[in-house]
């Protein structure tokens, strides 16, 4: 059985050391996950190694994130979106597949807009074109002081590069509320969008109320819509794992409508 140090390798891409794990053959299927997680959250919502068995599956660890080096200290979500692209053509891949969890799938809206024709179809899991103010409000809230050990210990479990790595996490929240530029897709902007893409989120997100999913589903032109119920931010763990799992993929597969709203 492979274990993370054999699938693990490191690209240098803008500046940054980019940890990343491969497995499998087939299409490329590329999976950003959340902000403060890192590339092995995905294994809590997918079976990697079935996936690998259909797909080429690239799970990059991004900038400051995980074994990922960010010398600059700081994050936007269109640098990350560099980032991924410079991976993938050291890698070689032209066209791919994609799965983004919250800052992965805003990532992910920057990959899709840069360059339209290479990514073929994508699942967005609580993403949004903007910061609402009830997002700026929360994030204006987070810091690194005052944190627990425990949460110090769950973030050392994440992010290999020592405290200051895990502090600079902690303190970006903040320049995202205060940014207007890096966040700001406008519906003719994600008109531009040719992936089918699949939008996934909880209609009690606290973040990002189902009136930003529904804009973004009426701006992308072949998209469709799941509101998962009674749920909150990345609602694809727990009893919405096996559901998310069989739903994605068959959707990335081509096996689902492009013009249908999802409910359960």
């Amino acid at each position: 059985m492979e274990t993370a140090q054999d699938l693990g390798r490191t690209a240098s891409v803008y500046g940054i050391d980019m940890y990343y794990e491969l497995r499998g053959e087939g299409p490329p299927l590329v999976l950003l996950h959340g902000f403060t997680g890192a590339g092995a959250d995905w294994a809590h919502a997918l079976d990697l190694a079935e996936l690998g068995r259909d797909h080429r599956v690239i799970v990059p660890d991004l900038r400051g994130h995980g074994r990922s080096t960010n010398p600059a200290g700081t994050i936007t979500l269109r640098q990350c979106a560099l980032d991924v692209f410079a991976l993938l053509d050291h890698l070689g891949v032209k066209a791919f597949r994609a799965m983004g969890l919250s800052f992965g799938a805003k990532s992910l809206l920057h990959l899709a807009t840069q360059q339209p024709e290479r990514v073929e179809s994508m699942v967005l899991v609580s993403a949004t074109p903007y910061f609402p103010e009830q997002a700026r409000a929360i994030m204006r809230q987070v810091s690194d002081e005052g944190r627990s050990e425990a949460e110090w210990e769950e973030m050392r479990g994440r992010h290999r590069l020592g405290d200051a790595q895990i502090r600079a996490l902690w303190r970006q929240p903040r320049r995202f509320a205060d940014s207007y530029d890096d966040m700001n897709f406008t519906r003719p902007y994600l008109s531009t969008i040719t992936a089918r893409t699949m939008i996934v989120s909880g209609d009690r997100d606290p973040l990002y109320p189902a009136e930003i999913a529904l804009e973004m589903y009426r701006a992308i032109p072949r998209s469709c819509l799941w509101l998962v119920p009674n749920s909150g931010h990345a609602p694809i763990f727990g009893e919405w794992k096996e559901p998310f799992a069989r739903a994605a993929l068959a959707f990335l597969r081509g096996e689902q409508g492009e013009q249908a709203v999802f409910h359960d």
